[in-house]
């Protein structure tokens, strides 16, 4: 059989199909008007870039400001019902006692908070971690309310988490606030469940970012404070001595996200913000816990920063009803994490959530299935790597980059390897979740001209 691959030229964004006709027009224009080439050059220039900002503020409109902010949440259950922002009516999934896991993802033997038609649109309301774990008082009215924000703008469900008997071991179990798991119907092990990141919003103008001791890129260096006190614990948290710094966001003249920490002279330091989900998973096929931390086959804490809004992560399915879960969500993150954690913010995420059965030709596979997680952005396909060791989770992302290249491109496995090491990035997703990471980026536009590809 042959599959159709998307083609790169053909999956033109608005922006790109808005150009193409102010190109049109242009030319018409020169050529009626007798404008020289280099004219026509600057003017289509000039309406590209004025086209871009008018997109990107709209883009950025979209987003709720600091003003409309906390997002707080929309029902005490799961239901159908119309979100702000999206289209129609939704599923709603708020993170509750009743819908969330604390340290841990869910497996076989967890039952789905809901079960929604493949294709459903599914809005997650999700938690951060930070500010509510032990180390920081498991009081996030104290905690936040020592950076000046008011308990107005604490989260409700972080609130009646952190007040509640729910059970967390700080040292021993994840620190994630896990929510769902959603079952999709008619789903298989074998099948792939397709997750489009149709958006992931901010619920609060703020975040944090965490280093603690035995973690990190540099564990037994950072941080440089005494190490924790046998007997630290929620009602004394500074015995941890560990540093989270807190970081507020903010919106540029351009309308985009920005994170602002502060030098020790209190100058500001700038960054871009890119929201993403660091946990999105199936559940795995086992009747053991699944910590939080470590990433897996199954999805879960794999922190590829690239798969934002706009993009697609595909999960093999293991159990009945795929049981898709939601977590760690992050307002800003570079390649290798190397603190430990990102810059940590809770969000508001949506997904579309659509079955591949075996053997459809939408899974990037010629078995007709997959092993372990792909991503694809309008841009790059994602080849992912884990593994304990750094070398041999380079080794996972190149025999997966190949395998794709091969299976799905038609090239010789000897050409592809070629290619990777001319052509494509491959990037430290995080070296702090105990099972590392490396992601592939694979350029799309290098493919344009590839319009077909072998399969099975």
């Amino acid at each position: 059989m042959m599959n159709k691959l998307p083609n790169a030229h053909n999956e033109m964004s608005p922006f790109n199909n808005t150009c193409s006709s102010i190109d049109a027009f242009a030319s018409t224009f020169a050529l009626a008007f007798m404008v020289d080439l280099p004219a026509l050059q600057c003017m289509r220039r000039l309406t590209r870039r004025m086209l871009s900002l008018l997109l990107a503020s709209a883009a950025a409109g979209a987003l709720p400001s600091a003003a409309a902010m906390p997002l707080q949440p929309l029902a005490d259950k799961p239901a159908l019902l119309s979100v702000p922002g999206v289209r129609g009516k939704a599923w709603y999934v708020p993170s509750t006692l009743q819908t969330i896991k604390w340290g841990y993802l869910p497996n076989a033997t967890d039952a789905p908070v809901l079960t929604v038609r493949s294709g459903a649109t599914v809005v997650f309301d999700t938690l951060s971690h930070e500010g509510i774990l032990e180390d920081q008082g498991r009081d996030p009215v104290q905690f936040f309310g020592a950076q000046g924000i008011s308990p107005r703008m604490v989260l409700k469900d972080a609130l009646t988490i952190t007040s509640s008997p729910l059970p967390h071991d700080f040292a021993k179990d994840g620190p994630h606030i896990i929510t769902g798991p959603v079952a999709i119907e008619g789903a298989e092990p074998g099948d792939v469940l397709k997750v489009e990141i149709l958006a992931v919003t901010p619920r609060v103008p703020y975040g944090v970012i965490s280093n603690r001791h035995g973690k990190g890129a540099l564990p037994g260096e950072f941080p440089e404070t005494p190490r924790p006190e046998p007997d630290a614990s929620a009602a004394e948290p500074h015995k941890y001595h560990n540093v989270s710094v807190f970081t507020p966001i903010r919106k540029n003249r351009r309308g985009q996200w920005e994170g602002v920490i502060k030098n020790a002279q209190g100058d500001e330091v700038v960054f871009p913000a890119a929201p993403f989900m660091g946990v999105m998973g199936v559940a795995a096929a086992t009747d053991a816990p699944v910590h939080s931390v470590p990433p897996g086959a199954f999805g879960g804490n794999m922190d590829v920063k690239d798969l934002g809004a706009g993009t697609v992560v595909y999960l093999p399915v293991f159990v009945k009803g795929a049981n898709f879960y939601t977590g760690d969500p992050h307002m800003a993150q570079a390649n290798g994490e190397v603190a430990l954690t990102a810059l940590e913010h809770s969000m508001r995420a949506t997904f579309r959530l659509t079955l591949l059965k075996r053997g459809d030709p939408r899974i990037p596979s010629a078995s007709g299935s997959l092993q372990k997680p792909f991503g694809e952005t309008p841009k790059y396909w994602i080849a992912i790597g884990l593994d304990p060791d750094l070398d041999e989770a380079m080794k996972d992302a190149v025999r997966e980059a190949i395998r794709f290249l091969s299976e799905q491109l038609g090239m010789d496995r000897a050409v592809a390897l070629a290619y990777l090491s001319a052509a494509t990035d491959f990037n430290v997703s995080q070296v702090v979740d105990r099972t590392k990471g490396i992601h592939a980026l694979i350029r799309k536009r290098d493919f344009a001209r590839v319009k077909r590809a072998p399969m099975r």
